[in-house]
């Protein structure tokens, strides 16, 4: 069907673009096939089309938008200034969430508590055990065969608890990581007050990132909404987060808001932190949102070369993105596992004892690629956490 009255804000966003093409170098999925209507430029043009009623949206133009990652190598590549992020979020509101998208399974990760007591269920049953068999006997392509084979094995951890007084900090736990990545916020809590900052956590819920790069706009503005009254009930000046999936949706929700991630934050105030030693040679790989988003990827490295004896070793780039890419994983798995190879490739020759990465959907995902067996993934700031002095 035609798209009624086609918005013209998206045709502006895509009359930015001077179709130089300085893009596609940096693009994962153009680097897949070298298909132009999977580059940023394609795409630009797709939603040019689309905006203007000049395209109808059919299945194969839109399953180029939905292949996006959403991964932003373009947008800081291009010359230009292209809002590609503004662009790509406004084209999938304009279609709505795709044929494909798994909505029950992205009901569950989306509500922490539920998540929470089926981790726990799941621990005592020893759930892990028979997984295997399970997602075998679904279909390759299915969201919840990739959703089991992404279960940790390790039991989930408590929910950090914050300051009960206001304060200048606020943590926001999110939803699948103030489950899965527990330990992380764990550690941000332990550093920061180290530190010298006070921080209070907030709620966990959904900041509606999923929802929103989905084009599923009714719940993401749900999800807005329910941010912004969170953060004004708890008095604080300034946001954090530590998966950095959810800064660009928490900085869109809450303009004016500072909301950053805790490592430029620990970086100033580096001199008091003291960390025990640890010969090891870790891999550190960089999730785009890391880099193009929260932008702190020089404090993070920064701080855990401040651990005597650690040998760090950043990922190369390209590969610009390891396929993970909020739900894309879960409705493209062949494509994701493919971005995600080409990812751990360079680990066979580096050998590290340890994967890091900051983001909590990349590390899953990075865990169940070839070798993965031989490596243990974990958020950085646990390991600065464990090798704090006078740290339990």
């Amino acid at each position: 069907m035609p798209l009624e009255q086609p918005p013209t804000r998206i045709a502006a966003l895509a009359d930015q673009c001077v179709q130089c093409g300085l893009c596609l170098p940096v693009c994962p999925t153009y680097a897949l096939g070298r298909n132009e209507a999977e580059s940023p430029r394609g795409r630009i043009a797709i939603a040019a089309a689309l905006a203007r009623g000049a395209a109808d949206p059919t299945a194969e133009l839109r399953a180029h938008l939905d292949h996006c990652l959403g991964c932003l190598s373009c947008q800081q590549a291009c010359p230009a200034g292209v809002q590609y992020d503004e662009l790509l979020i406004e084209t999938r509101a304009l279609l709505g969430p795709a044929p494909q998208r798994p909505q029950r399974l992205l009901s569950l990760l989306r509500r922490p508590t539920l998540l929470r007591a089926l981790r726990r269920i799941g621990s005592a049953l020893r759930a892990t055990r028979w997984r295997r068999l399970l997602s075998a006997r679904l279909p390759a392509r299915s969201p919840w065969r990739v959703a089991l084979q992404l279960l940790p094995d390790a039991p989930t951890a408590p929910l950090p608890q914050g300051d009960p007084a206001p304060t200048e900090l606020a943590l926001f736990p999110g939803c699948v990581a103030s489950v899965e990545d527990a330990e992380a916020q764990q550690a941000a809590l332990a550093l920061l007050r180290a530190a010298g900052f006070q921080v209070q956590v907030l709620p966990a819920f959904c900041c509606g990132a999923m929802d929103l790069h989905d084009g599923d706009s009714a719940p993401a503005a749900r999800a807005a909404e329910r941010v912004r009254q969170a953060w004004q009930a708890s008095g604080a000046s300034r946001l954090l987060s530590v998966t950095p999936g959810c800064l660009g949706t928490l900085r869109r929700a809450l303009p004016g808001v500072p909301v950053l991630d805790p490592w430029s934050l620990l970086a100033e105030s580096a001199e008091r932190l003291c960390f025990r030693p640890l010969p090891l040679r870790v891999a550190l790989h960089l999730p785009c949102t890391q880099v193009n988003v929260a932008r702190s990827e020089a404090a993070m490295l920064q701080l855990l070369r401040r651990v005597p004896g650690l040998d760090v070793v950043p990922l190369p780039r390209p590969p610009h993105c390891c396929g993970a890419a909020g739900s894309h994983l879960l409705e493209f798995p062949e494509q994701a596992a493919q971005l995600r190879d080409a990812t751990l490739q360079p680990l066979a020759a580096l050998a590290p004892a340890r994967l890091l990465s900051s983001n909590i959907g990349c590390r899953l995902h990075l865990a169940t690629g070839a070798g993965a067996a031989s490596w243990i993934t974990q958020h950085p700031l646990s390991l600065l956490a464990q090798q704090l002095e006078n740290h339990p």
